[in-house]
């Protein structure tokens, strides 16, 4: 028997609780590798992943939630100005009548000035995100939220499997 096994487009089924998940890092944040990690982990997860990837303007982000109309946005942060940087950026968002209601976390490394983790939350919390992964907080505390956080509104797509070359290959058990 093989090892692995290829699934097709036609066999592979979202869960119900998919989203269309806008993903990005702050502005000033060159870091790529946690934005792949966090997509191939959502994406596995059976969200649509939609990444903007790295060095994003606030005004990408404000115009790419306009047009994606995604259920969920996630900010990473990997050089430690995710508290600076991200606080401006849901500032910005919460301002828009459109996206105040617009669920948005915010992870990773939220600075630089060696505070224990846990020490930006409280405050990124205020200025408007729905949580913050920070610290000691691991990516199970992330996927448990993706599991508690309200469903996709009622009549939207859920997240629609790889197709052609990028079919999914899953270990045979």
């Amino acid at each position: 028997m093989p090892s692995s096994a290829v699934i097709s487009d036609r066999e592979f089924v979202p869960p119900p609780y998919g989203r269309r998940i806008i993903l990005s890092s702050v502005s000033s944040d060159s870091h790529t590798w946690n934005l792949v990690y966090l997509q191939l982990l959502l994406e596995e997860l059976g969200h649509e992943v939609h990444n903007l990837g790295a060095c994003v303007p606030d005004d990408l982000v404000l115009r790419e939630c306009r047009g994606h109309r995604p259920d969920l946005v996630v900010i990473s942060s990997v050089n430690g100005h995710g508290f600076l940087d991200g606080r401006r950026l849901i500032t910005r968002l919460r301002r828009e009548p459109d996206l105040v209601q617009l669920p948005v976390v915010i992870g990773g490394k939220l600075g630089t000035d060696g505070a224990a983790g846990g020490a930006h939350g409280p405050a990124l919390r205020a200025a408007g995100f729905t949580a913050v992964f920070e610290g000691d907080a691991t990516i199970e505390e992330f996927r448990a939220y993706l599991r508690r956080a309200p469903a996709p509104a009622q009549g939207r797509p859920t997240a629609v499997a790889p197709s052609g070359p990028h079919a999914l290959a899953v270990a045979a058990v």
